[in-house]
């Protein structure tokens, strides 16, 4: 006997892969049929958890970056880790440096921040003649 999952609120990054994935599965069941009513109810499911995820604050890239660790528990140390460089990481936290293509690009997944929010033009504190 086959058992039809259970779908309930997407709360985890585990559970929105999972529904990602079995979407993919089903994304071209006939109308009607039980997996497409499945399918309707995973749309609905992935993107209440993707608002979520994408509902971020008017706030210039830096400040969306430090609203992001505080949500997910990271440190600057967990940045410099996927980018690599922990001197740099500093910087572009305290306003010294500008984000480079390559930080926007891993820390819009890393921190599930849309690539445009990263892109925005924001300050750097004076006394820094930093340019990214």
């Amino acid at each position: 006997m086959i058992t039809k999952p259970q779908w309930f609120l997407i709360e985890s990054e585990q559970g929105y892969q999972e529904a990602i994935a079995r979407y993919e599965e089903i994304k071209y069941a006939p109308a009607g049929s039980d997996e497409h009513k499945e399918k309707l109810l995973l749309v609905h499911l992935i993107s209440e958890y993707e608002k979520l995820l994408w509902d971020l604050p008017e706030a210039d890239p830096v400040e969306l970056i430090k609203i992001r660790m505080e949500d997910f528990g990271y440190k600057s140390s967990d940045l410099a880790k996927e980018y690599g460089d922990k001197g740099t990481v500093s910087k572009v936290l305290n306003y010294k440096q500008t984000l480079s293509i390559t930080m926007i690009r891993k820390f819009s997944l890393l921190l599930n921040i849309p690539i445009e929010a990263l892109i925005k033009e924001y300050e750097l504190k004076k006394g820094n003649s930093a340019i990214g």
